[in-house]
């Protein structure tokens, strides 16, 4: 699954950077997104130390921050922000008496992530809430209607395709089991998305040769 997700997503970003006309590197970088949100909620059940967790998650968050806007877009904040609230979210929610109780914690979030230019924005916070509490035809069930009312708002035609993986996720768990037993080291699963998108980035700057007239100072002013 972790290979499946940083394969899919690095096609997805060489699309984005270097062939934006072309849908078909979008179309399967839909995969990737899915499998992190799940990946997401089964290290939250079994993590050890959700403190831990969660500053990973703000370490990594925050060293992807610069190559995340140098290179996909100059503004807006990279997806592992959009894990790190959900992640805070679901720690919320369970030390809630009834998981119900927390829906005015679920709007605060919705309405937070909403407002600022997050990655995925509230669509993270709902997909990875699916994956937690929704199980077998409910679970893909779920992810379709979700896909469906931000294909009615937000016109995202292209993030319908991200049902496949959640297809076997959800109703084909000797398959799952099989892919799930084989993990990388942590260290290549923690490292690999600010170092693609430093690579990205770095590739993006010297061929368009923005680096020439770059006022590099401005970065950390983000």
């Amino acid at each position: 699954m972790q290979i499946i997700a940083m394969l899919t997503m690095l096609i997805d970003h060489v699309g984005y950077i270097f062939f934006p006309d072309d849908l078909r590197w979008r179309y399967i970088g839909r995969i990737a997104f899915p499998i992190y949100c799940y990946l997401l909620v089964q290290g939250h059940i079994h993590t050890s130390s959700k403190k831990r967790y969660m500053v990973r998650l703000l370490i990594i968050a925050l060293i992807s921050q610069i190559p995340f806007n140098l290179a996909l877009t100059p503004d807006g904040w990279n997806v592992v922000f959009t894990l790190l609230l959900s992640e805070i979210v679901l720690i919320v929610l369970d030390k809630l008496p009834n998981v119900w109780l927390g829906i005015p914690v679920v709007l605060a979030a919705f309405v937070v992530m909403d407002h600022f230019p997050i990655d995925y924005n509230a669509y993270g916070l709902f997909l990875v809430l699916i994956f937690r509490y929704l199980r077998s035809y409910w679970l893909v069930l779920g992810h379709f209607v979700l896909n469906f009312i931000y294909l009615f708002y937000y016109y995202w035609e292209v993030q319908m395709l991200s049902i496949v993986p959640t297809l076997l996720i959800g109703l084909m768990p000797a398959y799952l089991k099989a892919l799930e037993a084989r993990r990388l080291p942590r260290w290549v699963w923690w490292s690999f998305y600010p170092a693609h998108l430093a690579i990205l980035a770095a590739i993006k700057i010297l061929d368009s040769g923005e680096w020439v007239n770059m006022d590099w100072r401005s970065l950390f002013l983000i």
